[in-house]
């Protein structure tokens, strides 16, 4: 009999602590997870089990009379999460300096430990921060470099990121070289053979994405860190839309550096993220705001930013218990499943093209899919106007599209009004 006892053990006793600490009144996530824990059937059966997954889209409060399809940017939080998030914010507002830097900062130790135990390293390599985009300009900025250094990134990379580069450029005299890559590509050797033969004599750091914004590409991480390693060049991994999208470790990828967001496809409050730093590679990365030169071996440097809230970090705990109820595989072949539904359909036409491949092992629940002669703006704005459906119009010097991403609330009902309001674009073209 699959029961409550159940998803407590599936989730295991730390995690059933929290679920029960901050629950009280969990407005239907109890009972989606009960449903999903329970559920007998392999991860790629219950991918498509319908009653299933309209009990996780119910722990949701998302307005239903739109459809979002823009969960790359940022996510909506399940119920529990924003609970969680109100209660430690209203207690921090007590009597801050007690409440909020006394009690509730303090706990701030057991998201690190949890997080990191997910994610498969040490929690003193594990910092909390706000974003992906802060972890990762930890590092660009942290590392020392020197005038005529050269630093190796995709054309591909976050415009953020490349921006990094481009101020220590003009700053410091370094080199961003960068180069390009397929669209898309599903030949791991081409890409790190790409990196490879764009390393000079004066490459010293690697910026590369573990799962591309623009494309929802997945990129050999783990190929180009060791081929890399051996010469002596450390690589970031940019992996602001992989962590609580598809399943890995940290010794899947062997990486030193690593950032993603938690807002996204973990479904955290948003401004919540975390870098992980390889523990011997602390001490010589220095933090983007100052911290004591006691604090050099410590990862907790990188969380030196001043004045923060701890309702944000501290309802993580939360997102994560939601996650690891559903279940990582579970999770990952219903977005795989969502993301099919939709690109089986447009794909039969001649005049649309995918810019992502759909195997498993390139992609997951964030594609690219353009129209031949239609301005990828011009499409958003009218799926906004017409229909309420938000997408996200990519145009790259490279390619152009619309890319799509849709979440585990997302319904097949609204996946499908989604390809309705594009066939019709795509036999009849924008209206005039």
């Amino acid at each position: 009999m699959y029961n409550r006892r159940g998803f407590f053990g599936a989730v295991g006793k730390p995690a059933a602590a929290a679920f029960v600490m901050t629950t009280l009144n969990p407005s239907g996530v109890a009972r989606a997870l009960e449903a999903i824990t329970a559920y007998p059937g392999t991860p790629l059966e219950a991918a498509s089990d319908e009653d299933l997954w309209f009990e996780v889209q119910q722990a949701y409060t998302v307005d239903r009379s739109l459809v979002n399809l823009n969960n790359g940017g940022t996510s909506p939080a399940p119920k529990i999460v924003q609970d969680s998030f109100i209660r430690h914010f209203q207690f921090s507002n007590n009597a801050p300096t007690k409440t909020m830097w006394g009690v509730l900062e303090p706990q701030r130790e057991m998201v690190r430990q949890r997080i990191a135990r997910d994610f498969g390293c040490d929690p003193e390599e594990m910092a909390l921060t706000r974003n992906a985009s802060e972890g990762l300009q930890i590092c660009q900025l942290g590392i020392d470099l020197n005038r005529g250094d050269e630093v190796l990134t995709t054309t591909q990379d976050y415009g953020r990121m490349i921006n990094t580069w481009k101020q220590r450029e003009r700053r410091e005299g370094l080199v961003m070289k960068q180069f390009q890559i397929p669209v898309p590509s599903e030949d791991p050797d081409e890409i790190v053979q790409l990196f490879e033969q764009n390393i000079t004599s004066k490459t010293k750091v690697i910026l590369m994405c573990h799962m591309i914004n623009l494309t929802g590409q997945i990129l050999p991480v783990k190929q180009v860190v060791q081929m890399a390693r051996e010469k002596g060049i450390p690589v970031i991994v940019d992996g602001a839309h992989a962590y609580g999208h598809f399943t890995f470790k940290q010794k899947d990828l062997d990486c030193d550096y690593y950032a993603t967001s938690l807002h996204k496809w973990l479904c955290a409050p948003h401004g919540t993220g975390f870098l992980y730093v390889r523990k011997d590679k602390i001490k010589n990365l220095w933090p983007m705001m100052a911290a004591a030169e006691t604090q050099d071996d410590d990862i907790r440097k990188f969380e030196e930013i001043g004045t923060h809230p701890a309702a944000p970090y501290l309802a993580i705990a939360e997102a994560l218990t939601f996650h690891q109820g559903i279940g990582a595989e579970r999770k990952e072949e219903r977005l795989r499943f969502l993301t099919k539904r939709w690109a089986d359909r447009l794909t039969q036409f001649d005049n649309v093209k995918m810019n992502t491949s759909l195997k498993p092992e390139f992609s997951c629940a964030l594609a690219n899919v353009d129209i031949e002669g239609i301005d990828p703006g011009k499409l958003s704005g009218h799926m906004w106007n017409k229909h309420r459906i938000i997408i996200t119009p990519i145009n790259h010097k490279e390619f152009k599209g619309s890319r799509i991403t849709p979440h585990v609330y997302t319904t097949l009902e609204e996946i499908d009004r989604f390809v309705d309001a594009m066939e019709k674009v795509i036999k009849n073209g924008l209206p005039g």
